[in-house]
């Protein structure tokens, strides 16, 4: 049956500060280093391998991955990278601290822009220190200035169908290194969660999540990869 991994990139530096991240280019810390580190020795105490691999464009999912299949021994498997794994955009959010966000906005309403399905932030202004329109890897993209989760799933779900189902299908085990949202947008795909617990469901930095497939894709089991 068809094997398939996710992992959430390890802990990035803006993660540590407390920051709205999205498309913004950020480097994983120390600590995410050790994480990613980490689960590829996991994933080789396991018996875990692979034959194809895919993340974003984004370096930190990029790094998390690399360093996984180094402790592997497999840094020669086949990366795909595609801008529609990327991190959900968080438009006029990114850069900002969240809670001084919190503190000028009010918890609510940053709790709506956080968490919920369907409502995105407000958009990233043109000009603005975290605008993308002039970063190459993203020439001929048509960049969001902000995503809701909805948003995001309509984005992943059409290159989950169109290049990574396919592979599974064919017979491959897969690994998939990318962000908290890109990955929710998965799981409740792969697990059917309803449109207002998706936006609940947390997942760690660094914690491989293992998916059991049939023929068909449709998830058996799923669970984190543990080392007990």
């Amino acid at each position: 049956m068809p094997t398939l991994v996710l992992i959430r990139h390890g802990q990035s530096t803006w993660n540590l500060e407390n920051r709205f991240t999205g498309w913004w280019d950020v480097d994983v810390t120390e600590k995410g280093v050790g994480e990613a580190r980490a689960a590829g020795r996991l994933m080789k105490a396991k018996g875990l391998d692979f034959d194809q691999t895919f993340t974003s464009l984004q370096s930190r999912a990029i790094k998390t991955l690399n360093l996984a299949l180094e402790e592997m021994g497999r840094l020669w498997l086949p990366v795909e990278k595609d801008w529609r794994l990327n991190e959900r955009h968080y438009g006029g959010l990114t850069g900002l601290d969240k809670g001084e966000t919190a503190a000028k906005h009010g918890e609510d309403q940053v709790h709506i822009w956080r968490r919920s399905f369907d409502i995105p932030p407000p958009v990233l202004e043109p000009g603005s220190a975290y605008d993308l329109s002039q970063d190459r890897r993203y020439a001929g993209i048509d960049i969001p200035r902000t995503e809701s989760l909805k948003d995001t799933i309509a984005r992943v779900l059409p290159y989950w169908e169109g290049r990574i189902a396919p592979t599974l299908k064919d017979g491959q085990r897969v690994l998939i290194s990318a962000h908290g949202n890109s990955l929710r947008a998965l799981v409740k795909h792969l697990s059917n969660i309803p449109d207002d617990e998706i936006t609940s469901l947390e997942i760690p930095t660094g914690q491989p999540i293992v998916y059991e497939l049939d023929a068909s894709l449709n998830a058996t089991d799923r669970y984190y990869l543990s080392e007990r």
